[in-house]
């Protein structure tokens, strides 16, 4: 068995005295594992840095076995984001999402590209609100994505200020002033096209892309959010509050 794709490295683990075991998101082929021989060495260290671009060449005598892998360097995307904590830790959240909540060798053929683009973003202006955007489309490709477009309740497009908890769809402030309490604040950049937020919108938006994280994804695994997105979370609190 041997084939060769394009991937994204999500983690890598020591295993024995030289080699690793990578955890990738392949774009034809899902997210897959393979072992890397000499994965620890001075030389491939900087190339198996959890967010790279690379090419792999997958080879295994069954399918069903974890197989090796031979890795070259496309892209160094971790490199560019060591320097700033805030879009370092958006990049582990990502990474540590697609890890947990996607199953292994499962197809998923818009999502590599969609995390690509995301990696190259995470560089540039705005990234919290796109890294917020892509957790909307990671609900999506999972099966439980949001409708932001109209209001539930009257089908209005505009002044739309919540999201309904149970069916994950906005409502305007008129027609969700008396429930209020009960939904959950939509940012407005989340429905304007190209629109920044500020530090309490990201906060909201956080927190509106974790409740459907948290409701459709990892209660069925029976599992917490990744720390990284918690951590993520948690930064943008303390930035709200000044602590």
């Amino acid at each position: 068995m041997e084939w060769r794709d394009d991937a994204i490295l999500l983690s890598a683990r020591r295993h024995g005295e030289n080699a690793a075991v990578l955890s990738l998101l392949t774009r034809d082929r899902g997210r897959h594992a393979g072992l890397v021989r000499g994965g620890q060495s001075r030389k491939l260290k900087g190339v198996l840095q959890p967010g790279n671009r690379i090419a792999v060449t997958w080879k295994a005598r069954l399918e069903e076995h974890l197989g090796t892998l031979t890795v070259e360097p496309v892209h160094g995307y971790a490199a560019h984001l060591m320097a700033d904590p805030g879009r370092l830790l958006a990049m582990s959240s990502a990474l540590s999402l697609i890890e947990k909540a996607f199953a292994e060798r499962e197809p998923h053929p818009y999502a590599f590209d969609d995390l690509d683009a995301l990696m190259v973003a995470l560089d540039g202006p705005g990234w919290a609100e796109t890294y917020i955007r892509w957790e909307v489309g990671l609900l999506a490709e999972l099966g439980f994505g949001l409708d932001l477009s109209a209001c539930a309740a009257t089908g209005v497009t505009d002044d739309l200020c919540y999201v309904s908890p149970k069916t994950g769809r906005a409502v305007s402030r008129e027609a969700g002033a008396i429930y209020k309490d009960k939904l959950l604040a939509l940012p407005g950049f989340l429905v304007t096209r190209g629109a920044s937020g500020d530090t309490a919108a990201i906060g909201d938006a956080l927190r509106l892309t974790r409740y459907f994280l948290d409701r459709h994804v990892f209660s069925h695994l029976d599992a917490p959010l990744p720390d990284a997105r918690l951590r993520l979370q948690d930064r943008f609190r303390n930035l709200e509050t000044g602590s």
